[in-house]
Formats: C-alpha cells, sequence, structure tokens
C-alpha cells in the first residue's frame, strides 16, 4: 500500500515546538550478578533437588524482551547440569514467530537465546497436547516436548499485564498457559476474554503443574531500565499462586510511566513485541482498547503517533490500532499475515489494536498532523513528549509547554533544551539523541550507537 504524498496538502503548516531532555530520577533495585542469583534461589528454594541424573529438563524462554533473559537461561541451564539433568529450551511464547516452529527459533536467536550461549540444545515445535480442561472454562494444552520432559522449569518476567488486570497477570502462569500452550492454547484461553483470564489464568496453570512435571519456576521482576531488580525461584504451588501475586505488587510499584497526567501528543519511535505484547504497553500509553475492559486515561493523550516497528518483531505490529496516526515507512515494515496471526489468535484482545491508523508519507507530515488535530488550537503551547519506546522512559523529550511541571517535579532532572523537533531532508524525524538503554532498534537507523547489545 503506498500513501500518496499529495495528502500532505491537508496538513497545516505547523511550527514545532522546542524539545527539553528530562530525566526521571528514582532509584531502583538492580540484580548486578545474575548468575550468582539464579544459582541461590535455585539452591535456597530447592526446586532442582528432586532431578535425577539423566532426567530431561524443558527450560522455557518467550519472546519479550527481556534483556537478561540469555543470562539467566544460561544460569538455569548450569545449575541443572549441576544437579545432573540433561536440560532443552521450549520457545513458549503461543503464536508469536508467525505460529512457526522455525519463526520462534528464530525469536530467540534475536533474542540472544542460541544453543552455543546458553548451553542447551533448543527443541521448537508447535505441537501440543491436551493436559486438562478446567470446570468451565478452557481447555489447557502443552507443547509436545516439554510434556515428555521428566522435569519443566517455566522461566518469565512478571510485570502488569496490557490486556487485563487481576491478581496473576503476565508471568509464570501464562507462560504455562499462553507460552506453553502454542497458538492452540493461547486461541483457546483468548477466546475467553478479559473475565477468562482473571477468572481462569491461576486455574489452568495449576491443572498443568497437577498432570505435568511442573518442579518450579524462575520469575524475573525488572526496574525501568530492564534490568532484573529481583529474581525469585518458585516452587510448583506458587505459579499463578500467593507467590506470583506478590511479585506482580512488586512489578507494579517499579513500573516506570510517562509523568505527565495529560498530553496533547505523544510521539513514539519504535513499537514491536519485544517491547511489548501490544506493541507499546498500555500501562504506559493509558489506552487499553479491549472491549468491556475501563480504559485507564492516565495518561491522557490525544494523539498518539508510531514511527517504526522494531527489527525484533519481525513485522508484527500487534498494538498498531493503539496509535492515531503512524507512516509509510511503518506501514511498510508491517508483515500482514504475521500480524493478523497473532491478532486472531488474541481473540478480543487483538482486533481492533490492528487496525491501521492515518498513514502520513513520513515522519514530519505524521506529527503535524497528530499536532494539528490534537485540540490545542495553539500550536506553539502544545503539550508533546518523544519518547523511545514505552520500556525507554528514563530519558523523554518534551515541548516547552511541559517545562513548568516538569521542573516541580522532583522526581525529574532537567537536563537541557535540544532545539525544536527536528527532520531531515526527507522528512524522517532527527535520530534519537545519546544513549538508549534497550535493544530494540539494533540495525536502525535512530539510536544506533547508543543501544546495548545483548
Amino acid at each position: 500500500m503506498y500513501i500518496p504524498s499529495d495528502v500532505t496538502e491537508l496538513v497545516n503548516e505547523i511550527p514545532m515546538p522546542v524539545l527539553y531532555r528530562v530525566r526521571q530520577k528514582r532509584e531502583y533495585p538492580v540484580v548486578e550478578d545474575i548468575q550468582s542469583e539464579v544459582a541461590r534461589e535455585l539452591r535456597e528454594s530447592n526446586i532442582l533437588s528432586n532431578i535425577k541424573s539423566g532426567d530431561r529438563i524443558a527450560i522455557t524462554a518467550g519472546s519479550r524482551g527481556i534483556i537478561s533473559l540469555p543470562e539467566v537461561i544460561k544460569a538455569v541451564v548450569a545449575e541443572v547440569k549441576k544437579a545432573g539433568g540433561e536440560p532443552f529450551i521450549i520457545p513458549a511464547m503461543g503464536s508469536h514467530g508467525g505460529a512457526t516452529a522455525e519463526g520462534q527459533r528464530q525469536l530467540l536467536a534475536d533474542l540472544g537465546v542460541t544453543e552455543s550461549y546458553v548451553g542447551a540444545p533448543i527443541r521448537a515445535t508447535m505441537e501440543v497436547v491436551k493436559v486438562g480442561e478446567v470446570p468451565g472454562g478452557p481447555a489447557v494444552y502443552m507443547d509436545l516436548y516439554a510434556s515428555q520432559a521428566d522435569g519443566i522449569i517455566l522461566v518469565n518476567r512478571v510485570k502488569p499485564h496490557t490486556d487485563f488486570h487481576g491478581n496473576v497477570e503476565s508471568g509464570l502462569a501464562k507462560m504455562c498457559v499462553i507460552g506453553l500452550g502454542k497458538q492452540v492454547g493461547a486461541e483457546t484461553m483468548h477466546l475467553y476474554g478479559a473475565n477468562g483470564f482473571r477468572k481462569f489464568l491461576s486455574q489452568a496453570a495449576q491443572i498443568s503443574v497437577r498432570t505435568k512435571p511442573i518442579i518450579g519456576g524462575v520469575a524475573i521482576v525488572e526496574s525501568p531500565s530492564g534490568k532484573p531488580a529481583k529474581i525469585k525461584a518458585l516452587p510448583p504451588g506458587d505459579i499463578g499462586g500467593p507467590g506470583e501475586e506478590e511479585l506482580l505488587k512488586e512489578a507494579y510499584d517499579l513500573l516506570m510511566r510517562i509523568p505527565f497526567r495529560e498530553l496533547d501528543v505523544l510521539v513514539v519511535d519504535y513499537m514491536g513485541k519485544n517491547i511489548s505484547g501490544t506493541g507499546m504497553d498500555t500501562n504506559v500509553i493509558g489506552r487499553t482498547m479491549v472491549h468491556g475492559e475501563p480504559e485507564p486515561h492516565n495518561p491522557d493523550i490525544s494523539v498518539i503517533v508510531a514511527l517504526r516497528l522494531t527489527e525484533e518483531t519481525h513485522g508484527n505490529a500487534s498494538g498498531i490500532g493503539l496509535a492515531d496516526v503512524t507512516t509509510q515507512k511503518l506501514l511498510e515494515q508491517i508483515d500482514f499475515k504475521v500480524t493478523y496471526t497473532n491478532a486472531i489468535t488474541s481473540g478480543i484482545f487483538g482486533m481492533q489494536r490492528v487496525q491501521i491508523p492515518i498513514v502520513m508519507p513520513d515522519d514530519r507530515s505524521a506529527i503535524s498532523l497528530a499536532i494539528q488535530c490534537c485540540g490545542r488550537p495553539d500550536a506553539e503551547h502544545v503539550r508533546l513528549a518523544r519518547i523511545y519506546s514505552t520500556l525507554d522512559l528514563e530519558e523523554i523529550l518534551i515541548s516547552e509547554s511541559l517545562l513548568t511541571e516538569a521542573e516541580s517535579n522532583p522526581d525529574i532532572e532537567i537536563l537541557g533544551p535540544e532545539g525544536p523537533l527536528s527532520f531531515q531532508e526527507n522528512g524522517d524525524i532527527t535520530p534519537w539523541p545519546g544513549a538508549v538503554s534497550h535493544v530494540h532498534a539494533t540495525g536502525l537507523e535512530a539510536g544506533v550507537d547508543g543501544i546495548e547489545n545483548l
């Protein structure tokens, strides 16, 4: 699909706001020695004590952009070997990777989870077995290879979910039911909508625990920098139970947000599945867009502009419907089969979120349109913020109209002016200034020099 350049005639000549660079200053705990912490937690939780020599132990690895994931899995592999087990890695990511085994293997490689790095083979399949059924609810499925293992260890980040809120959200229970359930399990669970997740997720996880040899889980709670704030090994009974519930509370406390309740325009440089299941974290942008779920409206953002997809999302534009305006470049990045596979598998959670917003030929016209239509008649006073992604919120670029509010916030440091929001000759936005904390745009034109490698 090509958007003709003459649509720019619909956009008024808009003066671009002067931007200031600010930093959120909250202090967060960080686990510095991941290997030692994983080893200590596994030892103290005693979840490896029943491993016998030669036992085949499946370790899950998901598709989210968890910076510490390769290190955590490598450490779990090492401890399983010390206990006498023979570990192998299972891609546990529902329908991601185009719902193919090879696609899921590739996603793991993109995240740094390779056989050579973690020290264990990767066994990928989309085949599942039915392990039970929640009374009055969904059937529960499990990856074929995991179901045949002598033991299973779940590894995942515990965090607020982007689709629903409850006692258990995104974490080990979801990894068990959705991740290990592959496309069939994910689709089955999503048929029940948000209320179904609140009602059935923990029950479904415990069915897997009772019927298959799940010996425990390793949960990661992240700081806003993406580094682990806490690593906790949980016994089987805490998966979807009290232990996971407590970790979710901690994750909510650590969640970094946009430090303004009201914005006219939010410019998001990159979105993608490695950043959030919805491309942009709904808890950050204040939009859920799931039928029957209340909209948070905190922050209350009039217009959201999404400029690019990350390379790591492999064309999956799930969540693009959360934006109001996007660009021709992003449109060209979309793999519609992959995106629609994810959306259809997600059911009610995915349909509206893959609707295409207004598409403009370049970044300049997209942002100009957003300012023109944001409900602020005096463009020079637009309340605009630019973020690299919804995972990269330590540093934000804000318009001058937000400066007074920022100065009165003790948790914000003003780093100085960056000048007017500017663009290159082709209409692309000027690359993000300086370093960013995550690896979500490797190989792309913006901010490459400052990106950490896995």
